[in-house]
């Protein structure tokens, strides 16, 4: 079954020092265009991943994405008590130009209450950040890489469904229309010989009979389009042959379209009459509808 290359897939690797986050996010596209939007990865591991994207996805538009969320060993706290003592000595001052008792640590209860204030203050603490992915972390990395690339391809899968039942449906409605072309066959060559000899009798000219129609059949030889109806019904043939045998036929199936189209515009150029030129004029908007789609097959 044929896969979309529009998908989403989402995994966590939960790790010592808090929990990384994994989304890749896939768009149509020609190769592999992969973009990886995060500085978390590191850079001796991104060459791996990009080969491991490409070979899971093939192709398309494909951005991933990493967020961190920290747990109390990702970071190391210390006390600036150079800092902390600045804002002691600035409160006693406070506290002796008010008239109040100037020396704040009267009782073990109200300095307490005091330094519980003071490493609050701004600049206090210090935080020193650690390095979030560690060597060790790394299988559990590229497990949770590898479970994301499935998620993408489950996502892919399910699209694709609705696209093959899309598509295939449009090369059906196209056929049934080119039957539709077939019966108005008679009343288009009887159509044209009556305007062809309407114009001879209204210019008054006499025909050999036999000259005529030696004429009339190589006029009509050039508004043929047994060859096209046969081509054609081929082209449909080969996609669906292609869309359900060839794990992935996007490309191809887009070279079949163009040949389909061919032969649906010769039909067009040759018609000569109202009602083949509306049926040919529906088969052109139900292969521009499978051009769209197509370019989201994988």
């Amino acid at each position: 079954m044929i896969k979309s290359m529009t998908g989403y897939g989402k995994a966590a690797a939960i790790l010592p020092k808090g929990k990384l986050t994994i989304e890749i996010r896939t768009l149509n596209g020609k190769s592999a265009d992969i973009s990886i939007k995060s500085n978390l990865l590191p850079k001796d591991k991104d060459l791996l991943i990009r080969q491991k994207i490409a070979k899971s996805l093939q192709r398309g538009t494909i951005d991933v994405y990493m967020t961190w969320e920290a747990n109390e060993l990702a970071t190391s706290h210390s006390i600036n008590e150079k800092i902390a003592e600045g804002y002691i000595e600035q409160l006693n001052l406070l506290a002796q130009k008010s008239g109040s008792p100037y020396e704040l640590f009267v009782n073990p209860q109200s300095a307490a209450q005091i330094l519980s204030s003071v490493i609050r203050l701004p600049d206090v603490i210090d935080s020193q950040k650690v390095d979030i992915i560690e060597e060790d972390d790394w299988p559990t990395i590229e497990k949770a890489f590898e479970d994301c690339l499935n998620s993408v391809n489950e996502y892919r899968a399910k699209e694709g469904e609705i696209l093959y039942r899309d598509v295939t449906s449009r090369v059906t409605e196209i056929l049934n229309l080119y039957d539709k072309v077939e019966s108005y066959e008679g009343q288009r060559i009887d159509a044209i010989k009556e305007r062809i000899t309407k114009a001879a009798e209204d210019l008054n000219l006499k025909m050999d009979n036999d000259r005529f129609e030696q004429e009339m059949i190589f006029y009509l030889e050039k508004l043929d389009i047994n060859e096209e109806k046969v081509r054609l019904r081929q082209h449909c043939k080969y996609f669906i042959d292609t869309i359900n045998n060839e794990p992935y036929p996007g490309k191809k199936l887009g070279f079949i379209i163009q040949e389909m189209g061919r032969e649906i515009n010769t039909t067009g150029s040759k018609a000569n009459h109202a009602m083949i030129q509306q049926l040919v004029v529906k088969m052109k908007d139900e292969l521009e509808k499978m051009r769209e789609q197509s370019m989201n097959i994988l």
